[in-house]
């Protein structure tokens, strides 16, 4: 008998899920019935490609062997649906996309319902991570990064760029001071990244140069948690403008030293493994992200980018 679709489906799943359990909530099956598959899928190859015990599932040599393949099959499939579809003139597909949470908030989220809109043959999956993931790992088509990239084998699209700024809540600045110079800043509560150090580096021209390096009073992991602590009138923060420019227009966040800001500007790019062409329904998502971030792209010295 032929290996089919469903056997395939699941066999992936099932490895990059980890479990019986975890493979059948994403298949929307029993884990009864993804076990019988996998089961008649190993009797038709006369191999066994996953060890399966109660507390795990890991690949045999022959599953492993199997795996890519499988991967491929079921690539082709989704390739040549999608290809029809776009003889109708409509992206389709799962599009699975990966985001800072205060881009994803803040960026992505609002743009959705227009994307929809444009686009509902295009399902979406988003998810939220403020650290660098493999694409391939979690099974994500697109990852939008903010910042430099580092070189790696992954394709990137500059899609725009945003100031930085450092701001404070006005109630803050009543009960502390506004500081006259970045020097002053010294007596002040700041709030930085636990990680990487270079976003502790503010854009601020000081007597020892250009790029003030701070030693945070409290340090977060995500900028959308450093947002809600300025907000809160914890202290002084340096965020970027997609994700304060509601704030800075309703006035409970203002621009500290603004004098002695330097122009710096973090650059937006999405990431993705698509060697030859870009699939229809990444560059339709691509193509509604850049327009309403409405900036000029930066310069890249071409499509080689990082994760």
């Amino acid at each position: 008998m032929k290996t089919t679709f469903e056997e395939l489906q699941t066999f992936v799943a099932v490895n990059d899920c980890g479990s019986l359990t975890a493979a059948a909530r994403q298949l929307g099956q029993t884990a009864s019935g993804v076990s019988r598959t996998l089961a008649r899928l190993e009797a038709k190859l006369g191999s066994t490609l996953l060890h399966r015990t109660t507390r795990r599932i890991a690949l045999t040599e022959e599953g492993a062997a199997f795996l890519g393949d499988a991967r491929g099959v079921l690539a082709a499939l989704a390739a040549a649906e999608e290809a029809a579809a776009l003889r109708r003139d409509r992206p389709a597909g799962r599009l699975r996309v990966s985001a800072a949470s205060p881009f994803m908030l803040h960026v992505v989220v609002p743009l959705v319902p227009g994307f929809r809109a444009a686009y509902p043959q295009v399902e979406l999956e988003l998810s939220s991570d403020d650290a660098i993931i493999d694409l391939l790992e979690r099974r994500t088509d697109v990852a939008l990064r903010i910042g430099p990239l580092r070189d790696s084998s992954l394709h990137a699209r500059p899609l725009g760029t945003s100031a930085l700024r450092v701001l404070a809540s006005p109630d803050y600045l009543a009960r502390h001071g506004t500081p006259a110079d970045p020097a002053a800043l010294a007596r002040h509560a700041l709030l930085g990244f636990t990680q990487p150090a270079t976003l502790n580096t503010w854009p601020l021209r000081h007597a020892g140069g250009d790029g003030l390096a701070i030693r945070p009073t409290l340090a977060a992991s995500s900028g959308e948690t450093l947002r809600q602590l300025a907000l809160a009138g914890v202290g002084i923060a340096c965020l970027a403008d997609f994700m304060t420019a509601a704030d800075r227009a309703a006035g409970t966040l203002v621009e500290v030293l603004p004098e002695a800001t330097l122009p710096a500007r973090q650059a937006i790019h999405a990431v993705y493994y698509r060697n030859t062409g870009v699939a229809a329904r990444i560059g339709c998502f691509l193509d509604h992200l850049a327009h309403h971030l409405g900036d000029a792209p930066p310069r890249t010295p071409g499509p080689r980018a990082a994760e």
